[in-house]
């Protein structure tokens, strides 16, 4: 093992899987071994059969469809307005100089501070929770973009210039396409983020969402299915992850060559 020697696939998915097979068993030692109350964290059978209580019994399955409806929507508003003018901020620096000092105050504000003033603004229904998703989202998305697309190297800049590019054409042609693997990364890390602000959304005014599920647990003190909304989660953000990358490496298939 040396630093930054890369491993092989098989490798890495062993070392991966490994990492939860200890990971449940230190689990399974501490419930099961009785150093840890059950009421405090569930062992993972009581886990598995409270979720799938939860999924037969009392429609799980629909919480969890509302909430990445959720997430989904808010990431996709902030996504659809942010690379945009995140792209314009990089490459147009009065745009840069007008927009970045709100861009940077506003991103310091937690997302959770204004669900008070949102569910005024737009009560409780579906159009808060997506709020706030767009605005814990929005904010990160511009600047990370803006970042990505300003440090283009410049003797490229230069090179499409000589070659009779105009500035429209430096745009499409050569800032984005540049930094278009940075930005689907940007965009990939920015989901993860989504999913909490979700939750914090779900926990106050909302009758359904795995946010929702996990609130009403807490008040019974079932760790069980507190346990297995959490882990639900996680699962989706795996599989959510992995499809980015997946799709990444599709879409910009020169970025392995850097």
């Amino acid at each position: 093992m040396k630093p930054l020697q890369p491993v092989s696939t098989g490798a890495r998915v062993g070392l991966g899987a490994s990492f939860f097979v200890v990971f449940v068993g230190v689990w399974a030692a501490v419930t099961f071994g009785g150093i840890v109350p059950k009421v405090f964290l569930a062992d993972p059978l009581t886990m598995l059969r409270d979720g799938w209580s939860l999924l037969t019994d009392h429609g799980f399955a629909h919480d969890i469809g509302m909430t990445v409806w959720r997430v989904v929507g808010g990431f996709l508003m902030a996504a659809v307005l942010a690379v945009p003018l995140g792209l314009a901020m990089g490459a147009y620096k009065p745009i840069e100089a007008f927009f970045e000092p709100f861009v940077s105050f506003a991103r310091y504000l937690p997302a959770s501070a204004f669900i008070p003033l949102l569910i005024l603004w737009a009560g409780i229904g579906e159009l808060q929770k997506l709020l706030v998703i767009f605005i814990g989202s929005f904010f990160q998305l511009v600047l990370m973009v803006a970042v990505v697309v300003g440090n283009t190297r410049r003797d490229l800049c230069e090179a499409a210039y000589t070659l009779g590019a105009s500035d429209r054409s430096l745009v499409t042609r050569v800032l984005l396409p540049n930094a278009g693997p940075e930005i689907a990364e940007i965009l990939r890390l920015v989901l993860g983020w989504a999913w909490t602000y979700v939750i914090v959304a779900e926990l106050i005014g909302s009758s359904s969402g795995i946010g929702h599920m996990i609130t009403d647990s807490q008040a019974l003190l079932a760790t069980g299915q507190i346990i297995f909304g959490i882990i639900v989660i996680g699962v989706i953000g795996l599989i959510t992850d992995f499809a980015f990358k997946a799709a990444n490496r599709r879409l910009f298939p020169w970025a392995a060559l850097r």
